[in-house]
């Protein structure tokens, strides 16, 4: 029993010398190692990071980049690590993302690191130029009806988006031109990620090719058209009625939004939908009338999105979904899929929330909802933040919210921004002020830190092209009075400065293309600020 022991014990430590030469004297030549990352991903846009495995026993450890702004590092973005995950498989669930993301792979032994730094992989869907990556697909074993849903991964600052049926492949992939040879139909009204076509016209096709490309407010083009993607066609499939629940590639986050926002891929060639939401999932899919005892329900005032007037702050999980419906209220098909999220119960203090109008709420590039978190400064933050915003506030709705909104959570730091949607109206600076002061207060009298964000400039012309409403003449000098005071305020950070555009005039159009609601880069860009003051917030 003893020589067993004693032959156990030196096979034990001769492997771990083997595997300490093998990993300190390059034996093998890991250091050097190329792990070859590629992507693949599946037929609801779920994307997977693979890598060859290295001929020895490691795991890898895989982290999360995005690229800041640069405009607080002269010009230079940077690249900063959002997470880092560890696996003993060549392989890495993507998280959803709409903003462009980097992955790095290091493998580690027993001693330490063994590959050296490897270039981070970009994600397949956001390498430049920007090519919409396709996301439903129907192949031979899965055809198309003639009505079919197309949808892609969205791509960031996108206004619209211009979709081209093709007879065949165009004569040359990629480029911002139609084809001249092969395009049977394309349109450029398609304001989410998604689009369902009528190919009626082609029903006796067997097969046709579509392609779609990002556009600007003024519908020039951002980046290429997507690679052309055959569609096989059956007369006999089903043809969808009823809208498409669009949670492609949402981003997750550490908090639910407080006023919930739902969106969806419209049907061709109808306006009117209706959301209910539900305690608890339907008996029966696809119903065509709603259940009696739903908890809410609402008609869209546009044909893709709908928010809810309510808060949803009691814990539990919350079903949704949505139908159209004609002028008299009957569903037009069926309901769609439901959907679902879930609000955590709330134990402890959050270190921070977030209190205001639309710019805290999220959204932006006047097409995308709060519920795209890209749009969503608090995604970019170093720190979780609860999103106490709610679209539509002038100052004095979002003081009236506080003991509603805010002291249920009772958060040790409180990030105050509202007043922008009274910069274009004629409602003194002074009332804007007043209500500013009272949030301040209230804040101090039950122990939460306010720490207050400077107003940005508008940009009054993008807003009238983009909303078709007026702004005040006087919202330069209003903006300067309410700035003044937060300036005044023993914890605030300064915004309004870097937002300007060349002229020192408006808002600088590449942040905010609406005029008033920061894009991504804009969300980033408030977030970096924010993060640079992080002395400024209480820690518990």
């Amino acid at each position: 029993m003893k020589k067993f022991v004693l032959f156990v014990l030196l096979i034990g430590g001769f492997s771990t010398i083997w595997l300490y030469l093998t990993e300190r004297t390059g034996l093998l030549p890991l250091a050097n190692a190329n792990l070859d990352v590629y992507f693949t991903e599946d037929p609801k846009g779920a994307v997977t990071m693979r890598w060859n495995p290295l001929p020895y026993p490691c795991r890898y450890e895989v982290e999360c980049y995005f690229k800041t702004t640069g405009r607080l590092t002269n010009g230079v973005p940077q690249l900063r690590r959002v997470s880092s995950s560890s696996t003993k498989e060549a392989a890495f669930q993507v998280p959803p993302t709409s903003v462009p993301m980097f992955y790095r792979v290091s493998a580690y032994g027993i001693f330490g690191k063994l590959t050296g730094t490897l270039a981070p992989a970009v994600h397949p869907a956001y390498a430049q130029p920007y090519k919409p990556d396709i996301i439903l697909k129907y192949p031979e074993d899965a055809p198309a009806s003639v009505k079919p849903f197309f949808a892609w991964h969205p791509v960031p600052g996108a206004v619209c988006y211009e979709v081209e049926i093709l007879s065949a492949p165009p004569e040359k992939e990629g480029g911002t031109a139609l084809s001249d040879k092969n395009h049977l139909f394309s349109t450029q009204r398609v304001y989410t990620n998604g689009w369902q076509a009528d190919l009626t016209d082609w029903k006796d096709r067997r097969e046709l090719y579509w392609r779609v490309r990002a556009l600007t407010l003024e519908k020039k083009p951002i980046g290429e058209f997507s690679q052309a993607e055959k569609i096989v066609v059956s007369a006999s499939a089903p043809i969808p009625d009823a809208p498409l629940v669009n949670t492609f590639m949402q981003m997750p986050d550490d908090y639910p939004l407080l006023y919930p926002v739902y969106q969806w891929i419209p049907m061709n060639g109808v306006l009117r939908y209706e959301v209910e939401l539900l305690y608890s999932p339907p008996e029966e899919k696809y119903e065509k009338t709603p259940v009696p005892d739903r908890a809410w329900y609402r008609i869209a005032n546009d044909s893709f999105s709908c928010y809810d007037e309510y808060k949803r702050d009691d814990p539990g999980m919350y079903y949704w979904r949505v139908r159209a419906v004609d002028e008299g209220g009957k569903t037009i098909g069926r309901y769609s899929e439901t959907a679902s999220f879930y609000v955590p119960e709330t134990k402890e203090r959050p270190y921070a929330a977030a209190f205001g109008d639309s710019i805290t709420h999220g959204g932006g590039a006047i097409s995308y909802s709060p519920a795209n978190r890209e749009y969503d400064y608090m995604t970019y933050l170093d720190f979780p933040a609860m999103n106490l915003g709610q679209s539509g506030d002038r100052s004095r709705e979002t003081a009236l919210r506080f003991e509603e909104d805010v002291l249920p959570y009772h958060p040790y730091n409180l990030i105050v921004m509202t007043g922008s949607n009274d910069l274009r109206s004629d409602r003194p600076a002074e009332e804007i002020i007043s209500d500013l002061a009272a949030i301040r207060d209230k804040c101090i009298a039950n122990d939460i830190r306010p720490i207050f964000l400077t107003l940005m400039p508008i940009h009054p012309q993008n807003i009238y092209t983009a909303f078709h409403t007026e702004t005040s003449d006087g919202w330069r000098p209003k903006l300067a009075k309410i700035n003044a005071f937060i300036r005044q305020q023993e914890y605030y950070v300064d915004l309004e400065p870097y937002f300007y555009d060349n002229t020192k005039t408006k808002l600088d159009e590449t942040l905010a293309i609406d005029g008033l609601h920061p894009d991504i880069y804009g969300k980033m860009l408030m977030a970096e600020l924010i993060n640079e003051h992080r002395d400024l917030f209480r820690q518990p």
